[in-house]
């Protein structure tokens, strides 16, 4: 079951968008686009949906969540009883618009924790299981036009149509992860080292950031604001510049209502005050 919507955070690229729940479990995304049918749809299902899971085995006692500063880089601390772990979720900014790409990075903050992965991937809104294939640098999986490439060193093992993996993170530790998407009739394209990605994602919204004016607000409006601005710009698909309302579709307008809404279009409203804002903040 999903979790709650306070409960998830936005991570994006300006091409598609995924929802990441406090508990390591990517619930949504739509690839390649903002309103393609979702790979992961577990946010409207269940896990059998679709949905990225990485978490420890062991019972998490305390869970801390944070954007890097000026970032849209989201980052997850598990702690356990006997170790602590941070999850790093992003998606780099690329070039194109049809390869599109997911990094997680399993890093060990103190003592040792075991960890498991669970990806199940549906694609067509969580309808159409994969063909997966085992390769070298992890895994292959096809439906129809789309494609998607897993490189992780970890050891995989499928069973039930999903892919596992457990694994051990001790302190130092660091273990990447990509997901690449890329049309079938297409080779996938090249996978470029995950910390350098990191870094130039950092460097790419920090950047962006500076040219905003905050001169004349109080220091502490400052945070708020800017993560705000991050999340509309997140919502902008870049090859058009439009702007979609939400990165959703089919959730109620009231819990257990029967209207619900596409939210992944440019609604002229939405647009009209997402651009407001940006433009009165420079």
């Amino acid at each position: 079951m999903a979790m709650r919507i306070e409960d998830y955070g936005l991570i994006g690229n300006m091409l598609s968008a995924a929802l990441v729940a406090k508990d390591g479990s990517i619930d949504w995304l739509c690839l390649p686009r903002f309103d393609s049918p979702a790979c992961f749809a577990a946010l409207l299902g269940t896990a059998d949906n679709g949905r990225w899971k990485i978490a420890p085995v062991d019972k998490v006692v305390k869970t801390r969540r944070r954007y890097l500063p000026d970032t849209a880089i989201l980052e997850t601390q598990f702690e356990t009883a006997t170790g602590v772990v941070t999850l790093i979720d992003f998606m780099p900014i690329n070039e194109g618009d049809r390869h599109v790409d997911l990094i997680r990075i399993i890093t060990g903050v103190s003592g040792t924790v075991e960890m498991e992965m669970e990806l199940v991937l549906r694609f067509e809104n969580g309808q159409a299981v994969p063909w997966v294939r085992r390769k070298d640098y992890g895994l292959s999986a096809i439906a129809g036009p789309n494609a998607v490439e897993l490189h992780t060193a970890l050891e995989l093992k499928g069973r039930n149509m999903k892919t596992f993996a457990r694994f051990t993170v001790k302190a130092g530790d660091r273990v990447p992860m990509t997901m690449s998407y890329h049309p079938s009739n297409e080779q996938p394209h090249f996978v470029r080292d995950r910390s350098e990605e990191l870094d130039r994602a950092t460097t790419w919204w920090r950047e962006w950031v500076k040219h905003g004016s905050f001169e004349d607000m109080p220091d502490a409006w400052r945070a708020p604001v800017v993560r705000s601005l991050i999340t509309l710009k997140m919502l902008i698909y870049a090859p058009t510049g439009g702007i979609v309302a939400a990165p959703t579709t089919s959730l109620p307008e009231k819990i257990g209502g029967p209207r619900n809404w596409d939210y992944r279009y440019c609604w002229l409203r939405d647009s009209a005050l997402t651009l407001y804002a940006l433009l009165n903040s420079g």
